[in-house]
């Protein structure tokens, strides 16, 4: 089977102490859980609850307001606090402390499995909506909102489950694939009649895992509709859409189909559709990597949302050494952690903690001219000429930047340890440099 990459730029790079791939640990329940009532996008979530109150597991706690989720307790318990917080984007908003007190109405009990054929595009669309799903792998863009955009496009397409592995620290996205493949097919189904529009399902998977791929495509084989297998590359960023729609269209022409646009979501959004669909169930748990090599005994953990950073990594063994550098995401694209105190959310997939400080052991250099952020670049970009640009004139959008879709190639491979992508893309979001 032919295996389809985007042509030029890239890395290909293996990652010391990332979790193994084998199978997932389930972390022990929290005590005490935060709560954010907001996310990256700035929006409002409107507090059901108030301190002294209970709250029963999978209870709608918080309301969203647009562009945001709804929020839901994940164990049951009191508010034991408000508290002031910040998003991960820096905006403010509140928390609410529950401390775990009662019995869970879910975790180990059967739980009643809803038919969800023959509803409507829109009726999926809500319950989707209703049980806070979102996009689970970074953005945290609702759900409903995307699939919603997608069908008012008014033109045909096809949904696209994302398991792209080209980073190692996507080791808890490919576990959850194995251990919930059932699951993530049967969501990707149901997204598809939510869509409306989507006619086909298409898996797009990494050649390396060719065997996932095609259970998955067993599976999807019980349904009534079409279901194709894309074997793509792994070199970093193959992930990112506009490295997966160029292959996708590749695979297109090449096979005689018609795709039409792109609906592309991740596995664990899938999961997470079809808990919210099949059992009326919030997002409760996210598989994460814990690692990193400050880390002693790094894991994919089946963790509660809400669970604080800090015990996940005690429940690896704590640390081998104080910690330079933590962070959540992947190296490349990671935002740093300040507090262990920050709780696992629904986009965490991993999470590792560093010996060395992210910027290496020297202080940020001069510009050598090597050459080697041209040669990553997989949008065919000067990374040089344009932080050069930028930083020396300070004024306006030099010519090209507009497509730099901040991948982080430029800066892995500087030997100057240059922010060559954090200032392209800072100069687009309107900063300014002396």
């Amino acid at each position: 089977m032919k295996v389809y990459t985007f042509p030029r730029g890239g890395l290909s790079f293996d990652v010391p102490a990332v979790p193994p791939k084998d199978s997932s640990v389930v972390a022990f329940l929290p005590v005490l859980t935060v709560i954010p009532m907001g996310s990256s996008s700035g929006g409002r979530v409107y507090p059901l609850v108030n301190v002294g109150e209970r709250v029963r597991e999978g209870m709608l706690i918080g309301r969203a307001g647009p562009g945001e989720a709804n929020v839901h307790a994940t164990v049951p318990g009191r508010v034991a606090r408000k508290i002031p917080w910040k998003d991960s984007a820096g905006n403010p908003c509140d928390a609410l402390l529950i401390r775990m007190e009662g019995a869970f109405e879910r975790l180990g009990r059967r739980e009643e499995a809803f038919s969800w054929r023959g509803m409507n595009c829109y009726d999926l669309q809500r319950i989707i909506a209703e049980y806070g799903v979102v996009e689970m792998e970074g953005s945290g863009v609702p759900a409903a909102e995307t699939i919603s955009a997608f069908r008012s496009a008014g033109e045909t397409g096809s949904l696209v489950v994302r398991c792209v592995f080209d980073d190692p620290w996507l080791a808890a996205d490919y576990v959850l694939c194995k251990e919930r493949l059932a699951a993530v097919v049967e969501g990707a189904v149901i997204t598809v009649h939510a869509a409306g529009k989507a006619e086909r399902v298409v898996f797009a998977v990494s050649h390396g895992e060719r065997d996932l791929g095609e259970a998955m495509l067993a599976e999807a084989a019980r349904w009534d509709i079409p279901a194709s297998l894309v074997l793509v590359g792994s070199r970093y960023p193959q992930r990112n859409r506009r490295e997966l729609e160029l292959v996708l269209r590749d695979y297109q022409k090449t096979e005689g189909l018609e795709l039409g646009s792109f609906l592309i979501l991740g596995p664990a959004t899938m999961a997470a559709v079809y808990d919210a669909v099949k059992f009326k169930r919030p997002p409760l748990d996210r598989y994460v990597a814990v690692g990193g090599p400050a880390v002693k005994t790094p894991q994919v953990m089946k963790a509660r949302i809400g669970k604080r950073l800090g015990e996940l990594f005690a429940e690896c063994g704590g640390f081998i050494a104080p910690p330079k550098h933590i962070a959540r995401g992947t190296p490349l694209l990671g935002r740093a952690v300040l507090n262990l105190d920050e709780p696992v959310s629904k986009t965490s997939f991993a999470v590792f903690a560093m010996l060395k400080a992210r910027s290496a052991d020297h202080p940020e250099g001069n510009c050598i001219g090597c050459g080697e952020c041209r040669i990553v670049c997989p949008v065919g970009l000067d990374p040089e000429e344009l932080y050069k640009t930028i930083t020396a004139f300070n004024s306006g959008v030099p010519e090209g930047a507009a497509e730099c879709h901040g991948c982080g190639c430029c800066e892995a491979v500087c030997p100057s340890q240059l922010p060559l992508s954090g200032v392209i893309r800072g100069n687009l979001r309107g900063e300014r440099y002396a």
